[in-house]
């Protein structure tokens, strides 16, 4: 086996954000949760209370449902699918925005309300109008707090997505109001994506500042419960200083071999393909208690602090939404990406629904001496005939890639711009950090290979989209004069120098690399940055005011700015100090 690195791996794959002393409770099991919540029920007073305990989807209720009924004391338990409308009407309610298609949705504009059944709610609020005496009643699930009357005590069951991508594909979890939990992962993720993360974002975001406890159910059976008021305050702490989410990895049909050991991953795994290390709608962000790792959705943050964290300027643009992500993309010792494109933004729009389209780049972090990729298309390439030669290709295994698009190579350090529209498909033997707006779900592959997913089932080619979406003036004399290592020098200094690497004039990223042995000092110019160490075994990062705590960041992690930690620094740190280090840190234009 190659070897990608000459030293032990530093890279930190649990990072985490310190609780203050003050907020320091976690409560740990469903003994000590149950306990804790009969308590704050019984400190409420006399009279029926509400405890309402709302949840994310994703919980497993065979689980957390049945925990609660044995150890809270109650007169009334409410389960919400016994008030929501049934399976065929919710079916046929989202049919438009869930579609036929195999990957793409309809963002749904609804609200929490659409799964429920009115007069079964009205129903309810009878029944328990009912209910006398010194009882608790708890009302339990998605929606919990639209069906219940009155909250006496809020608790969420928050869930993080990259967890509920895992319990759909071990058929462990299912879509809102519907029993699918035999079907396949990726139509419950596209209905999750288009649908129930939507509806269900809008609903917690209106929640979050009367949570009384949050609850985290990512790990089955090792529950933990903390205050709502210790996870807004870690929120609030949050943005005033560097952070890292909680990156994720996943294996593909085209993975590599170099994140196993840079990132220290599973060596028996077959392979990784994807590292994602800054996609906050689905990473988690890790809370430090003395006694429990807690763990939230990074999203949440977006959510609740979204002006501190993004700066005025980036969310009067794009609202409570991330708008930059990193990943990594490894296919050392594996195999090229699909032949693929990213739609207009006018087309996104009006397909699917969403505001924005992902641009992206291809920064190189490393490259076998044959690595390449594919970018454009080749001169007077004939339309017409690419999309026959496409379409056959579904009947006959085969495409001359070569024949219609650019093939470059590639070398470390090298960076690709990738306006959306363009054809594109990094190569094997090199690790890729892409750089892109978020909306990650829209690649329109136009040909993978021939080749079967790990599911060994062929993985969706969307060729009609793809033509819809093609630029096909970008060819080989455009992509060479606006796309290829567009590095321009901007300053330097006394130990450092900075250039800029792009992206395109068409995307609203921009990207500045920075080579240094000194100390080097930015602002976040009231919006939020986000940076890679490229090069350099460790950095530190600090305020030169002292608004923070130092920040050691290692190899190829991914670490956020807030917009309202304004100014930093960043200098090489430990066995990397007068060694010359990079980073790439991209913002908003």
């Amino acid at each position: 086996m190659t070897n990608y690195t000459t030293q032990k791996s530093t890279y930190d794959k649990f990072p985490f954000i310190e609780v203050a002393p003050i907020h320091d409770t976690c409560y740990c099991g469903w003994d000590a949760i149950n306990g804790q919540l009969n308590r704050s029920m019984c400190e409420l007073g006399k009279g029926l209370r509400y405890l309402v305990i709302d949840c994310y989807s994703g919980v497993i209720d065979s689980e957390v449902k049945t925990a609660l009924m044995q150890g809270v004391k109650h007169i009334k338990f409410v389960d919400t699918r016994d008030v929501m409308l049934s399976c065929e009407q919710i079916n046929a309610f989202f049919r438009d925005d869930v579609t036929d298609d195999e990957i793409f949705g309809y963002r749904t504009r609804y609200h929490i309300d659409a799964y429920f059944d009115p007069n079964r709610i009205k129903h309810l609020h009878s029944e328990l109008s009912g209910l006398d005496g010194d009882n608790v009643a708890v009302i339990y699930g998605v929606g919990a707090a639209y069906v219940a009357p009155r909250i006496d005590l809020l608790v969420y069951a928050d869930m993080a997505r990259w967890e509920i991508q895992m319990r759909y594909r071990r058929n462990e979890a299912w879509n809102v109001g519907v029993d699918n939990r035999d079907e396949r992962a990726s139509l419950k993720y596209k209905r999750g994506f288009f649908v129930d993360w939507r509806i269900l974002d809008r609903h917690k975001k209106r929640l979050i500042e009367k949570w009384d406890y949050v609850l985290d159910t990512n790990k089955q059976n090792a529950p933990k419960m903390t205050a709502g008021e210790a996870v807004r305050h870690t929120l609030k702490q949050a943005v005033c200083r560097p952070f890292r989410v909680v990156p994720f990895f996943d294996p593909g049909p085209w993975g590599g071999q170099w994140m196993k050991e840079v990132c220290d991953l599973d060596r028996e795994a077959i392979n990784f393909a994807w590292c994602f290390d800054c996609v906050p709608e689905e990473n988690s962000l890790l809370l430090k208690f003395s006694n429990a790792l807690f763990e939230i959705p990074s999203i949440d943050l977006v959510f609740y602090q979204p002006h501190q964290l993004l700066g005025e300027a980036v969310y009067g643009r794009f609202g409570d939404e991330f708008p930059i992500r990193f990943d990594f993309l490894d296919t050392m010792n594996g195999g090229n990406l699909s032949l693929q494109v990213h739609p207009l933004t006018e087309y996104i729009q009006e397909k699917f629904g969403m505001h924005y389209t992902q641009d992206e780049s291809y920064y190189i972090v490393d490259a076998e001496p044959d690595a390449f990729v594919y970018l454009g298309l080749k001169e007077n390439v004939d339309p017409d005939a690419m999309i026959n030669e496409l379409e056959k290709s579904l009947d006959i295994g085969t495409f001359d890639a070569e024949r219609h698009v650019g093939k470059y190579p590639v070398r470390k350090h090298d960076h690709f711009l990738i306006p959306a529209g363009t054809v594109h498909c990094s190569g094997k033997d090199s690790v890729v950090l892409e750089i892109s707006a978020t909306p990650n779900i829209f690649t329109f592959k136009l040909w993978d290979w021939g080749r079967l997913d790990l599911n060994g089932r062929p993985r969706p080619i969307n060729i009609e989209h793809g033509r819809n979406s093609i630029q096909w003036e970008r060819t080989e004399n455009w992509v060479r004069e606006n796309l290829l290592n567009k590095v321009k020098a901007i300053d330097s200094g006394d130990g450092w120098r900075e250039e800029s690497t792009g992206l395109h004039e068409r995307e609203f990223i921009e990207t500045r690399r920075f080579w240094f042995t000194k100390k080097t000092h930015h602002h976040t110019h009231n919006g939020v940055n986000v940076l890679n160490l490229i090069e350099g075994r460790e950095v530190i990062v600090e305020s030169p005011h002292d608004t923070f705590e130092p920040f050691v960041v290692h190899y190829a992690e991914t670490f956020i700015i807030p917009a309202c930690a304004r100014e930093y620094t960043i200098r090489p740190y430990g066995e990397a100090e007068g060694k010359e280090c990079g980073i790439i840190k991209a913002y908003v234009r």
